[in-house]
């Protein structure tokens, strides 16, 4: 009894997605369990210190014109990660092994000990930008109100059940997008949208951050997920 006990509650206990916010990622999209969308763009970044005078009063210029352009809210992210090494000692040691030359091959090693030493003596962090683009039915004032409550009180059937609906708020997610490079690109940055294969990479690193760095996440389409 007791053992049957233990697997019954095993079996009540809620998976970790039941705890995020996060329902489904496809397309290059995030879709929330309230039935609103995100995109997450990441960009390059600017050494404002090292600009002149001149040029940091025309960046501070564009990005207060870029903030007063957008009717919609936005999130900025800045992660520090401590720098993944292991795929760029993994190619050393291939052309360590395909050297035909003894010399070059205890070169290699000597710099492939050198960079790994550095790295765990150091401890080499990484930054990344990120800029997170989300869309809200009821920011759609093209729609009356009821309407745009109506499908914020029922997302699971206007996003799963009707993909037609999920292509047409993708489309002004997509045109919010478009805006929101268009300012980046103003004061010389670059942005690139994730796709779905990205952004899972993403939440696996910003939810795991240790098991994260000690084993990636790999290929998605090869992972076999347990729907029991």
């Amino acid at each position: 009894m007791k053992e049957k006990k233990k697997k019954s509650q095993k079996k009540q206990r809620p998976s970790t997605q039941a705890h995020l916010e996060i329902a489904e990622m496809k397309e290059g999209v995030v879709v929330l369990k309230n039935g609103t969308l995100r995109k997450v763009l990441m960009t390059s970044s600017v050494n404002f210190a090292l600009k002149s005078e001149d040029e940091q009063n025309a960046l501070i210029s564009s990005y207060v014109s870029f903030l007063n352009s957008l009717d919609f809210p936005l999130q900025i992210v800045i992660q520090s990660r401590q720098l993944q090494i292991k795929p760029y000692l993994a190619k050393l040691i291939e052309k360590e092994k395909k050297q035909q030359s003894e010399l070059m091959r205890v070169q290699i090693a000597d710099y492939r000990s050198f960079v790994e030493e550095l790295v765990d003596i150091g401890q080499i962090m990484t930054k990344r930008f990120y800029v997170v683009v989300p869309f809200d039915p009821l920011s759609n004032k093209k729609k009356g109100f009821f309407a745009r409550f109506k499908e914020v009180l029922k997302p699971a059937f206007t996003l799963k059940l009707k993909d037609d609906r999920f292509q047409k708020r993708k489309a002004e997610l997509e045109t919010r997008v478009r805006q929101v490079i268009s300012g980046l690109e103003s004061m010389s940055l670059q942005a690139v949208e994730l796709d779905t294969q990205a952004l899972i990479e993403l939440y696996y690193m910003t939810y795991n951050p240790d098991i994260a760095y000690a084993e990636s996440l790999g290929d998605v389409e090869s992972i076999q997920l347990d729907t029991m």
